[in-house]
């Protein structure tokens, strides 16, 4: 733990350095929550459309959520949202047009969480 899920819109899949991204998400939960490096797991969704707001402006969204077990302060929850919005930028290419984002971090069960590995 934590499970970083990325939904992105379809309009950045060609200028969206994910994996990098990704890389990022974990290094940050490693320092500012202090998850363990091998716990850490991003995934990214495709989105083919999203809709921002109520004009008629078209943005790409970038929506992030870290699921991470209780304990973490509402401070170190908050620094972890501000540095995954920060880090964005940098992953997103020269031109991604305009691009919202939003990040959540929400507290999952650890009585009920699970996680393996299979295979070698």
């Amino acid at each position: 733990m934590p499970l970083i899920t990325v939904d992105y819109t379809d309009r950045l899949a060609d200028c969206f350095d994910r994996r990098g991204f990704g890389l990022a998400l974990n290094r940050l939960a490693v320092k500012l929550i202090d998850a363990k490096p091998e716990a850490c797991k991003t995934r990214f969704r495709r989105t083919e459309e999203a809709v921002v707001g109520a004009d008629a402006e078209t943005f790409a969204l970038v929506a992030i959520d870290f699921e991470i077990f209780p304990g973490r302060s509402p401070h170190a929850k908050a620094a972890l949202a501000e540095a995954a919005v920060a880090a964005l930028p940098e992953y997103l290419g020269a031109e991604p047009g305009a691009v919202q984002a939003a990040v959540s971090v929400t507290e999952t069960d650890r009585d009920s969480y699970r996680s393996a590995v299979f295979g070698g």
